[in-house]
């Protein structure tokens, strides 16, 4: 999927410069609904379904983005000074509520990126697409641009933006589940502590 996608990046944006794959995975919980919001336990695991992105930096502060999900919307224009959520945004909102985010932890995004996103994660299904999309931004940016964060900040930033950016109330389990999901296991997780 992955080639296909890299594919499907240099057809929309050329094919020029260092282009990177990412993924975070959606995730099922298995016990504890409702609980991670008010610091009970939650056992979730994460899916092998979950958001890709293909990315690659710019020499200026445009922002593009292009869901092979939603094809026909075309190529979304925004910019690293307009971090802010608009309705008629869509799904942008959840990548640059992420820059918006990292850059209200101190993290300067200093140039702005072309991006493609694709997910098998079925939206409204339950599964955490936006906590996906969310974590998989954090580690496009950790990577693109050296950022000095761990999985653990990465979750606690993509639920900051979820919170505060696109004004979902949600809690940190989806986040973190996506972040530190390992193949073949389960996290109990305390979301007071996150041990």
């Amino acid at each position: 999927m992955k080639e296909q996608l890299i594919k499907k990046f240099k057809d929309i944006y050329g094919p020029y410069g260092d282009i990177r794959a990412y993924f975070a995975p959606g995730r099922v919980n298995l016990i504890g609904e409702h609980t991670d919001y008010n610091g009970g336990h939650v056992f979730p695991c994460a899916l092998t379904m979950g958001i890709y992105g293909i990315a690659r930096k710019r020499k200026d502060q445009k922002l593009r983005f292009y869901s092979a999900n939603f094809g026909k919307l075309g190529i979304t224009e925004s910019h690293l000074n307009d971090l802010k959520p608009y309705k008629k945004a869509g799904w942008t909102n959840y990548p640059k509520g992420v820059m918006w985010a990292f850059e209200k932890m101190g993290y300067k995004i200093p140039s702005g990126l072309d991006i493609l996103v694709w997910g098998n994660v079925p939206n409204g299904s339950g599964l955490s697409s936006s906590a996906a999309i969310e974590v998989m931004m954090g580690v496009l940016l950790k990577d693109m641009f050296g950022f000095d964060v761990s999985m653990t900040d990465i979750a606690i930033i993509g639920q900051y933006s979820e919170n505060n950016f696109n004004g979902c109330n949600c809690g940190i389990m989806d986040q973190f589940t996506s972040a530190m999901g390992k193949k073949g296991h389960a996290i109990f997780l305390d979301t007071n502590t996150l041990q």
